[in-house]
């Protein structure tokens, strides 16, 4: 009974989780575009643009961890029925996702030090992982999730449909189109309420007339 009863509950952990990521990561994205518009390459960054991306480095490891909580709801809604290379790449492409996140984070780190003249390297190395690497991770991920509802049912047509679309965005047309990242965030978001919206409360029934 246990066991049932946490199954059942799956889908909202499922659902909560992904809209707290997409919040989170959504904002994180908007924060370092602002921060750095042009890739980190401009000689300077002002106390503006350090605050912003002090923001989005105080984001990014709840963010993650949304992130591994949604992945992990998701895997466990599939069950038993998932194939299991499917859900390899899947479970491959979170993690390195949220190891790229993480190492992104680090590096961005290096935008706050009041005393470089120059670009320095970690900004680069940071802006790079965060909009190149990451969201390629994130284009697996989200290809193989959509992969994963369509052969058990899970997810309606459209759904699915809009998963491939995202997914192939976000893997061919990377950081050369500003502001093409927040793509994921926004398929999560729409995933996350579709999953709610299924696990919406059914109201009590009519008692019959005796």
């Amino acid at each position: 009974m246990e066991r049932k009863h946490e199954r059942l509950a799956t889908p909202w952990a499922a659902g909560v989780a992904g809209v707290v990521f997409a919040i989170l990561m959504a904002a994180t994205i908007v924060l370092v575009r602002i921060a750095l518009p042009a890739g980190g390459k401009d000689a300077t960054v002002d106390a503006g643009q350090r605050g912003a991306v002090r923001a989005a480095l105080e984001l990014l490891p709840f963010a993650g961890i949304a992130f591994l909580w949604f992945m992990g709801a998701l895997r466990e809604q599939a069950g038993e029925g998932e194939d299991r290379f499917v859900s390899t790449v899947f479970l491959g492409s979170g993690l390195v996702f949220v190891g790229t996140l993480f190492g992104a984070a680090a590096s961005a780190g290096s935008v706050l030090d009041e005393s470089q003249q120059h670009p320095p390297f970690g900004r680069d190395f940071a802006y790079a992982l965060l909009t190149t690497y990451a969201m390629r991770m994130a284009a697996v991920f989200v290809i193989t999730t959509s992969s994963i509802g369509r052969r058990l049912g899970a997810f309606p047509r459209p759904l699915v449909v809009l998963g491939y679309l995202a997914g192939l965005t976000l893997l061919v047309v990377g950081a050369n189109v500003p502001w093409s990242e927040l793509v994921f965030p926004a398929w999560a978001l729409v995933l996350s309420l579709n999953i709610l919206w299924g696990r919406r409360p059914v109201g009590p029934r009519p008692a019959t007339p005796t």
